[in-house]
């Protein structure tokens, strides 16, 4: 029986930009940033929730909401 993803160590370059190319047109050239934004997002949280971390990496200001107004 074989790893279900053991197919990835066979991939080379004309593969992986076959992929980029689909997932280009399937998600749009502009949001592809997002997406990958997202992605990180996504895979930091998950690190920090098994390291144990409760504090998490620091929150962004929202936009519109001001650094100096304390209260």
């Amino acid at each position: 029986m074989t790893a279900p993803l053991a197919f990835i160590g066979s991939l080379g370059l004309p593969e992986l930009l076959v992929l980029l190319f689909i997932i280009v047109i399937l998600v749009g050239w502009r949001r592809l940033p997002e997406l990958g934004k997202g992605l990180g997002e996504g895979i930091r949280n998950f690190r920090s929730a098994m390291r144990g971390d409760e504090s998490g990496p620091p929150r962004p200001p929202e936009a519109g909401e001001d650094r100096n107004h304390s209260g």
